[in-house]
């Protein structure tokens, strides 16, 4: 029996007169790398939010670990083990990038509000700080002002202060976005590292397909709203109805012919 750590009921959002998600459902597996695709104005971002708190759906649930979540805000969601990342990166610019990894870190923790202390006063925070840094390939620019980093170094960064909280659940919207094409197989890399070393969840919303294809072990493809298809990645490249809507104009694919 599969391990459901995340779980949609007939979501719906309407914005006025626009249905921007209808009538989705779809099941987040444990340990799973699962990706959300689709053209744009497809709903996928607007489901994202939907699963992250962001938005309160018009109608239907959300479930994490089998608890209703549907009415939490997303600070009560990081405080359940859900982390999420945001399009446009998400930091202190003028801290440096171990501050802002050892604030993330104390953030959840019993010490979240005493910000007056000494930095020296929380050694465990700093500890798990360095980890993530390490992790994530920043240890050695523990002490730069995290402003000074390149687009790349950024979205690493903020991955690292997703994962000082340990999650269970990761949600990246849109990781590589912005990133020069020769930064993308780095940040990959260490996508890929956090689900192997720390049985990670990860729910990503993503445009580049070379990134998607590679990584993700389901697929969910929206389409007008709705889950147009979902499967693994060889069973989404070689559906026709996919081909026609959404990777042929990506990949230029004869529609009504296999990848």
């Amino acid at each position: 029996m599969a391990d459901i750590l995340l779980e949609a009921r007939g979501l719906r959002k309407t914005f006025g007169g626009l249905v921007a998600v209808d009538d989705v459902s779809l099941t987040i597996e444990r340990g799973t790398m699962h990706s959300i695709i689709g053209p744009n104005g497809a709903g996928k971002t607007t489901l994202f939010n939907l699963l992250t708190g962001r938005y309160r759906p018009t109608s239907g649930k959300v479930f994490y670990k089998g608890n209703d979540i549907t009415s939490l805000p997303v600070h009560r969601r990081a405080h359940l083990g859900i982390g999420r990342s945001f399009q446009i990166t998400n930091i202190f610019a003028n801290l440096s990038v171990l501050e802002n990894a050892r604030l993330a870190a104390q953030a959840l923790g019993k010490d979240n509000f005493r910000i007056l202390r000494r930095a020296d006063s929380f050694d465990a925070y700093t500890a798990r700080a360095y980890e993530v840094l390490e992790l994530t390939g920043l240890r050695d620019a523990a002490s730069l002002p995290a402003n000074v980093l390149p687009h790349g170094g950024k979205r690493k960064l903020e991955l690292a202060m997703i994962l000082a909280s340990s999650p269970d659940l990761l949600l990246l919207d849109e990781p590589t976005a912005g990133m020069a094409s020769e930064q993308v197989p780095d940040l990959i890399t260490i996508i890929d590292r956090i689900r192997d070393l720390g049985k990670k969840t990860i729910v990503m919303v993503e445009h580049n397909m070379s990134v998607v294809m590679n990584i993700s072990t389901r697929i969910t493809v929206m389409h007008q709203g709705r889950v147009l298809a979902e499967g693994d990645p060889a069973q989404i490249t070689a559906n026709k109805t996919v081909q026609s809507v959404y990777l042929g104009e990506l990949y230029d694919l004869p529609k009504g012919e296999d990848a």
